[in-house]
């Protein structure tokens, strides 16, 4: 591990245990720190990883989860760009980097826009919590349910869920620039499915990123210790 993974695998380990409670009770005990796994791949950006962290908490002081393991997907990088992180929280691990598609509605290289409504065929931000494993019309695939009113709570109706596509991969981006699009579901390569769905299925919570203002303001996930407080959110 370089110098600058190193780094930023100390700060994560920092964050687990600095970030600000988003309640007034005391955080939850987590095991002891170990040494992460070395990784090829690096972290998600500090800002995206805080932001991360601060939903996961507040959903988890909620009792959406069931597993400590978060899922954090960045839509304002490139699909040509690994853009997915899966992390073992307890153990301050990396498990995964990984490409994954956005909605064809939300833009061609880069995704610029995102909905919660049906045939929009756009990707949808913010926490989601990753529910049953099964096989379907696109194979082994996960499905997901969304967590933010007027957000991504639309996800079960739009059939939003994780799976593998052949439009995903290196081979792909070499001829076109960029993966695949798909209708709306964070879609992984046909190799990396699997191991990813594995990973988090059974109750894990997915945070869903992009610099939208509207939803950087309003989302409970994202100020649950101001709305504990009794301050609107956004303000």
């Amino acid at each position: 591990m370089n110098v600058r993974r190193a780094a930023r695998a100390s700060a994560f380990i920092l964050l687990l245990f600095l970030l600000p409670s988003c309640a007034t009770a005391p955080p939850p005990q987590l095991s002891p720190p170990l040494a992460l796994a070395p990784a090829a791949d690096p972290w998600p950006r500090r800002e995206v990883l805080d932001l991360a962290m601060h939903a996961y908490q507040c959903g988890e002081r909620e009792g959406r989860f069931e597993r400590p393991v978060l899922t954090i997907i960045d839509y304002s990088l490139p699909s040509s760009e690994p853009r997915l992180w899966v992390i073992d929280v307890r153990n301050k691990q990396l498990l995964h980097h990984e490409l994954v598609e956005h909605g064809e509605g939300s833009g061609g290289a880069l995704a610029v826009a995102f909905s919660n409504e049906r045939d929009s065929h756009q990707s949808s931000l913010g926490l989601f919590r990753a529910d049953q494993a099964y096989t379907g019309r696109f194979g082994y695939s996960l499905r997901l349910s969304g967590l933010e009113p007027g957000i991504n709570d639309k996800a079960r109706e739009r059939a939003i869920v994780m799976h593998g596509s052949p439009e995903v991969s290196q081979a792909f981006i070499a001829k076109w620039g960029m993966i695949g699009r798909s209708w709306g579901c964070p879609a992984l390569s046909e190799d990396a499915a699997p191991q990813v769905i594995d990973s988090i299925a059974g109750g894990s919570a997915i945070f869903a990123y992009y610099p939208d203002t509207n939803w950087l303001q309003e989302s409970r996930y994202l100020h649950c210790d101001a709305q504990l407080a009794g301050i609107p959110a956004g303000n």
